[in-house]
């Protein structure tokens, strides 16, 4: 990873006069460096899960008793995958699969209060983690940082309407 301080690092912006692709540059480098954060306080979580089973977690909380195809889909994954990543986290005790009401042939995807539980432990110690890194920087970079994301996300949605997935 780039440390966008250091000496020598010519991809470090120097001002509003830098172009987009060395902006781009600090972002990947910031963004790599976010997720190994993110990654780190997970795994300090009461429960060790795999981001893939997180992202699943996730993705079942989001939408309560989507089906396994919704998932699966949702994943970007196999059927066949999505059913033994569904397996594990059932054995787990953090996933609960029910039969539909009106359908015999599908199951339902539930959490349970466990896996409601560890999900909030990842959320607080990746909040808390983010909240550390981000006490550490002067006031008016925190200001400019979210200045700068809230343009990031309105440029975003002007070239790349529905990334989150919503019309």
């Amino acid at each position: 990873m780039t440390d966008l301080g250091g000496p020598g690092n010519h991809h470090r912006a120097k001002g509003p006069g830098e172009g987009p692709q060395a902006v781009a540059a600090q972002i990947a480098d910031a963004v790599e460096s976010l997720a190994e954060l993110w990654s780190i306080a997970a795994q300090e979580a009461s429960l060790r899960l795999s981001p893939h089973q997180l992202r699943a977690l996730r993705t079942v909380q989001a939408a309560p008793g989507l089906n396994l195809t919704a998932l699966a889909d949702g994943l970007d994954i196999g059927l066949p995958t999505a059913s033994r990543l569904c397996d594990r986290l059932a054995a787990a005790g953090l996933l609960e699969r029910t039969p539909h009401p009106d359908t015999r042939r599908e199951v339902q995807l539930w959490l349970t209060s466990h896996g409601q539980h560890v999900l909030c432990d990842v959320a607080d110690r990746r909040a808390q983690a983010l909240a550390t890194a981000l006490a550490a920087m002067e006031p008016a970079e925190r200001t400019a940082l979210s200045t700068g994301l809230r343009g990031f996300l309105a440029a975003r949605d002007t070239v790349v309407p529905h990334v989150d997935g919503t019309e």
